[in-house]
């Protein structure tokens, strides 16, 4: 709101719907502001007009933006094979391979602590995920074997995987790192973060037949929405679908020269 005065030079209460609307174009067409800072804008205008002024007929002309729908990044099975085989660090590899066979945001990852691992149970807790809740999440066999030979050589204590600072975790920035350099020495043309290889879990599940909703819990998501995107990002029902070309009723589609 400060900003919305500053620009104008007036109090905002002595200001009204034209002005607003000038204001919204500015921040798209000359800031070229995300849109994550446009709508925090229009909150903070909805909320001033409407509970500060209790001017409610103002809110009809300060609509929310629509929300831009961008479909998640996802590599396929020999690129994500090629990403880990790229990293020799057996650390880095462990980072990598947890990530894609749980599913698990960054911030999960670093929070993982050693007690979390339950192996005779195979499953790994994940503590205090997105929302503030817990969930559980399978241990696959090869992670597991991989866990293991990174445990006796590093004897992490408290974090599964500790930063430069043992007593603390490893930084969400340091993860970063090690996934934009694995993708780069494995030479993929698409970026590789810990958002690809999460996606990449979701959509290779749902492209051998696992059902929304068990994905749904793998994966935290509070609205099966959510996990719906990755329907449109996974081509099994793209190559399942028989083309209406196929279906034509003759057989030679190549005219004899």
């Amino acid at each position: 709101m400060a900003n919305f005065a500053r620009h104008f030079r007036v109090s905002p209460d002595r200001l009204g719907p034209e002005q607003i609307r000038e204001y919204q174009l500015f921040l798209v067409e000359r800031k070229k502001v995300s849109w994550a800072v446009f709508n925090q804008t229009v909150c903070a205008l909805r909320f001033f007009y409407h509970h500060t002024l209790h001017r409610d007929w103002m809110i009809e002309h300060i609509p929310y933006p629509r929300h831009e729908q961008k479909l998640p990044v996802v590599v396929s099975h020999a690129e994500v094979a090629a990403v880990f085989e790229a990293t020799r660090n057996l650390k880095h590899r462990a980072i990598l391979m947890t990530i894609y066979a749980a599913g698990l945001r960054v911030s999960e990852l670093t929070n993982l602590q050693v007690t979390d691992i339950d192996s005779p149970r195979q499953v790994i807790c994940v503590r205090q995920g997105k929302g503030r809740k817990d969930r559980q999440v399978m241990l696959s066999p090869k992670l597991l074997e991989l866990l293991r030979v990174y445990w006796k050589r590093y004897r992490p204590m408290l974090w599964l995987f500790p930063g430069k600072i043992p007593e603390r975790p490893i930084t969400r920035e340091t993860v970063f790192t090690i996934c934009r350099q694995a993708g780069e020495v494995a030479q993929l043309a698409k970026p590789i973060s810990p958002h690809t290889l999460r996606h990449c879990f979701a959509t290779h599940l749902l492209e051998e037949a696992t059902d929304l909703r068990r994905i749904q819990i793998l994966m935290g998501h509070r609205n099966l929405k959510t996990t719906a995107r990755y329907l449109h990002v996974s081509n099994l029902a793209v190559r399942s679908t028989v083309s209406p070309l196929d279906r034509l009723p003759y057989s030679d589609p190549i005219p004899a020269p």
